[in-house]
């Protein structure tokens, strides 16, 4: 199915962007940094940090200026989750699924959702999620059971949602859900915290990283919405779930090749300090052919993901097809991230395996890019069925 393309999005002044990206890397220096790695270690929820994003804008970064919203272009909001990511990854998570859930707004919610909705949710005062896996329905997002059934003026919703970020503390769910018309999206509100009428946070998920950020199983019991909830009203939105959200994550996919941008420069440039002050042999180990290739190709294919990743977005920024390209930059960024997490590991060694040194965790964090917002091996799929479309025999 193919994904509608956003409508064009105004650039961002680029003295501005250059502010706002200075500004996020001086709070990741001044605030993320000195207590990511015990924040992480400990798996516990950063209120302070996020209420700091909240106060920079950020859930608002992509939200139009008329309904309270920064209005950056997406090439600004990669650069942004980017600088976010590379000092603690988790709190990209954060902003990401708020404004999937938002994009979905901006793009299909009818005129009184989006006067509804994406107020709050670009102050910060109301959460934004993506209630769209279920334990048996990842990748096949055409195997949902959720279900959600008419009665009279409202739907009733059952079924389970898991890999839900944000998922407690939300206060507005974008929900996939079965309807006798195909996946229809809901705009679903609730109240923060385990139980919000139907709804229940069933399980928290444990993880190998990416910690200190809920992840979380959601059971709808009977939960009713009214039909006015339906992702661009009843009349138009229904049956067309699956089409509209595949739009939203295509900004999904330009976050993850961000982040693994992010990741992965943190862990380049902790190998080149380190390969400076280390000595063996009488030399810094920078020194050595050896490490030095491994500098050469980590800085290489660092930068080819970050081109990636802006071609991308501004393909996305000016309303043309971003599926191919998003695809494209979240692959190679994210397969990057991961070797180059593991070649500074092997820089560091035996202090890149301790919780000493951030290497660890960016060991731990990478391998979410590669299964995030669709496997990468969903991402080749991706990626060849739109070349196949784009180049027909003729």
């Amino acid at each position: 199915m193919t994904a509608l393309a956003p409508s064009a999005t105004t650039r961002t002044d680029p003295e501005l962007a250059d502010e706002l990206v200075a500004t996020v890397r001086r709070f990741v220096e001044r605030e993320v940094m000195p207590v990511a790695s015990q924040l992480e270690h400990d798996d516990t929820y950063p209120e302070e940090l996020v209420a700091g994003l909240r106060d920079l804008g950020l859930f608002g970064a992509t939200i139009p200026e008329e309904y309270g919203g920064l209005g950056l272009d997406t090439v600004t909001y990669a650069r942004i989750v980017e600088e976010l990511a590379a000092g603690w990854m988790s709190l990209t998570g954060v902003v990401n699924t708020h404004l999937i859930c938002a994009t979905l707004l901006k793009l299909h919610g009818t005129d009184e959702q989006k006067r509804q909705w994406l107020p709050p949710m670009a102050a910060g005062e109301r959460r934004g999620a993506l209630s769209l896996s279920e334990p048996d329905a990842g990748s096949d997002t055409r195997a949902l059971r959720c279900k959600a059934t008419p009665d009279g003026d409202e739907y009733v919703i059952e079924g389970t949602k898991t890999w839900v970020t944000n998922g407690e503390r939300c206060g507005i769910l974008a929900l996939a859900a079965r309807t006798p018309e195909g996946i229809t999206c809901f705009i679903v509100e609730k109240e923060p915290g385990p139980t919000s009428g139907g709804i229940t946070v069933s399980k928290k998920i444990e993880k190998l990283g990416y910690k200190g950020i809920e992840t979380v199983e959601m059971t709808y019991d009977a939960h009713r919405v009214p039909s006015s909830w339906v992702l661009g009203g009843p009349d138009a939105g229904l049956g067309r779930g699956l089409h509209q959200i595949l739009a939203a994550l295509e900004l999904g996919r330009v976050n993850i090749a961000a982040r693994a941008c992010g990741v992965g420069r943190a862990a380049f440039e902790a190998s080149m300090r380190y390969a400076q002050q280390r000595h063996t042999m009488g030399v810094p180990i920078a020194k050595h052919q050896a490490i030095q290739f491994k500098l050469a190709d980590m800085a290489t294919k660092l930068e080819a993901s970050r081109l990636l990743t802006r071609s991308a977005a501004e393909k996305f920024d000016t309303g043309q097809r971003a599926d191919v390209e998003a695809g494209m930059a979240k692959l190679f960024a994210s397969e990057t991230a991961l070797e180059v997490a593991t070649e500074a590991m092997r820089i560091h060694g035996g202090y890149g395996y301790t919780t000493e040194f951030p290497i660890e965790r960016y060991y731990r964090d990478a391998p979410l890019m590669i299964i995030g917002e669709g496997t990468n091996e969903i991402q080749r799929l991706v990626i060849a069925r739109g070349l196949l479309e784009r180049h027909p025999l003729t």
